[in-house]
């Protein structure tokens, strides 16, 4: 197969799809994989390590387009690739498409195969290629959090570990999966009192019995979350519905509750948000404020820290796209459920549930186009 890898384009996105050591793995298998120039110099990877590799480089993403049978991305394709992408062709990327009817639509005319990470999913329920970036963007969220909480760029002026004689900060976390554990985790670390809100009690035992003390787990409910928004500086959405829009768990009038300079960073930005004034936002341009209260809203955090995320999520990525490749999609998919969940748009076909739903499209079973 030929693997294609071309340079992010989407604003300060820094990681690349594919490591030196990745693309050594397909070579060494008798694949093809093409990269562009300088796709991984943001991640601190240059193009002589891709050809040591056994990679070829090429000098433009239309080119890497053309030749690829699969195109590995990090982030969704922008306008500018839409029309790059070609009929059978299978993009394997993060594409959250049920945050941007747009792409949803652009990918459904392309006639593409689309394979989304975010939806590949395990027997018990675990998102592999969406785990190392949520723990990326769970950490993160406390780091960028903290910065926020500062009086110069209109945060309260909070010290989330406090000092001698001075109590911490409080950060309330919404969500106890990937993002939220690893955000609290984090938190927790820096001496902050912090609230973690979930709805399953399983998951509430769980972090009870291994966070540290100044972790507090609680229920969510509406009830809580309003009681809670009040005394907390720093507030992290950390919901996801795999596939699916997030739910908006804090809404436009909650804001007027909270006191001014608190900062709430949506993790879930790029699949909607649980925080109903968030939009996305960019690391240029990261914050706004509505109501006295800092939004912190970057739809691709972990593009901050390429080196880290591009090696974490080759990790995960690589053995499933090896899988592709030595198989091609369609065997491939037919005997790998946790890739078969991926599926979203395959040629023209919403087979994705939650897709679908977002948008009222047709939906078809995933069976149509495996057979």
């Amino acid at each position: 197969m030929i693997i294609g890898v071309p340079k992010e384009i989407k604003s300060n996105e820094n990681r690349v799809a594919l490591t030196p050591a990745g693309a050594y793995e397909f070579t060494k298998k008798g694949h093809t994989v093409y990269v562009e120039t300088a796709a991984g110099t943001g991640s601190g990877f240059s193009d002589e390590e891709y050809m040591a590799a056994g990679a070829q480089i090429m000098t433009s993403p239309q080119e890497i387009f053309k030749v690829s049978d699969m195109i590995m991305k990090v982030k969704e394709p922008i306008e500018s690739e839409y029309k790059m992408i070609r009929k059978d062709q299978l993009v394997f990327t993060y594409f959250h498409f049920a945050s941007y009817e747009p792409l949803t639509n652009a990918m459904i005319e392309s006639g593409a195969v689309c394979l989304a990470y975010e939806t590949v999913e395990t027997t018990d329920r675990v998102l592999p290629l969406l785990v190392p970036m949520s723990e990326v963007a769970g950490r993160m969220a406390i780091q960028e959090g903290a910065k926020y909480l500062e009086k110069p760029v209109r945060g309260r002026g909070v010290l989330l570990g406090g000092v001698p004689g001075v109590e911490p900060g409080r950060v309330l976390v919404l969500g106890g999966g990937i993002v939220g554990t690893q955000a609290a985790k984090m938190a927790a670390g820096l001496g902050a009192q912090v609230t973690i809100l979930d709805i399953n009690l399983n998951r509430l035992r769980y972090l009870s019995d291994v966070m540290p003390a100044n972790v507090t787990t609680l229920y969510s409910n509406e009830y809580n979350i309003r009681r809670l928004i009040g005394t907390h500086d720093l507030i992290v959405g950390a919901v996801l519905i795999p596939g699916a829009k997030a739910p908006n768990l804090i809404t436009k009038d909650m804001l007027k509750m909270m006191r001014p300079g608190t900062v709430v960073v949506d993790v879930a930005v790029d699949q909607g948000g649980c925080i109903e004034t968030c939009k996305p936002t960019t690391h240029d341009n990261p914050t706004f404020i509505i109501d006295d209260v800092v939004h912190y809203c970057v739809a691709n955090m972990p593009g901050a820290v390429p080196y880290t995320s591009t090696l974490a999520l080759t990790n995960a990525t690589l053995p499933y796209a090896l899988q592709l490749a030595n198989k091609g999609w369609k065997k491939a998919c037919q005997e790998n459920q946790e890739l078969k969940l991926g599926l979203n748009v395959v040629n023209g076909k919403v087979v994705y549930k939650g897709v679908s739903d977002a948008f009222g499209l047709p939906y078809h079973d995933v069976s149509e186009v495996l057979n």
